[in-house]
């Protein structure tokens, strides 16, 4: 995976040449990926699904993340993105059921890791249950949602905690369920102004 090819872009989204995923992080590089959220309605509320990265994951383990996501590689454009829906979540999608929320780009920095991504992003209305989810175990160890106003509150400041819902894998490939509160220290450490773009994004299309 870290032998992977990746397009690099300079600070104007000027394709620039291609490089490793090791190096891409390594040396901070802007790349390409794909993020598709999911959302829903239940019982006349609005959800947001998220998943539960595995812990055998390099890169943050055990953490809530967007609902599947990936990069594109060097020979691969936008539309080819939507192969990570149904590799990690096991779900049929096509590019055409998606929303487009255009391309949001964000730098961070943990340890040695450096992630400047140029993130296209997509909403998946999503009217199935959990049961439908096929997760990839190597990349995904769970999948919950939260109310979407919940979400809203907990990145823009107005709330501490909010509570998730959902399932999670065990060792021995069973499912258990997960209802439990987490704070922003739960998920993978996007800058702010992502998540605020993509609430943005997502109250324009819920109206």
């Amino acid at each position: 995976m870290e032998n992977e090819m990746l397009k690099i872009f300079d600070e104007d989204r000027k394709e620039i040449g291609i490089a490793t995923r090791e190096e891409v992080h390594r040396l901070g590089y802007w790349h390409e990926t794909f993020h598709c959220w999911f959302i829903g309605k239940d019982k006349q509320k609005d959800y947001i699904y998220l998943q539960i990265r595995s812990d055998s994951k390099k890169d943050y383990p055990g953490l809530l993340d967007i609902t599947a996501a990936g990069h594109l590689l060097a020979n691969e454009t936008v539309r080819d993105g939507i192969r990570e829906v149904e590799e990690e979540l096991g779900i049929s999608v096509s590019f055409e059921e998606l929303i487009s929320l255009g391309i949001i780009d964000y730098s961070v920095k943990t340890g040695n890791l450096i992630d400047k991504e140029l993130a296209n992003v997509f909403v998946y209305e999503y009217s199935l249950s959990f049961d439908d989810f096929a997760l990839q175990e190597e990349e995904v160890s769970g999948i919950v949602r939260v109310e979407f106003k919940q979400f809203k509150s907990l990145w823009l400041g107005e709330l501490e905690e909010i509570q998730i819902e959902g399932f999670a894998l065990t060792p021995l490939e069973n499912r258990t369920s997960v209802t439990k509160m987490v704070t922003r220290n739960n998920f993978v450490p996007h800058e702010k102004s992502y998540y605020e773009a993509i609430i943005h994004g997502i109250s324009g299309f819920l109206g």
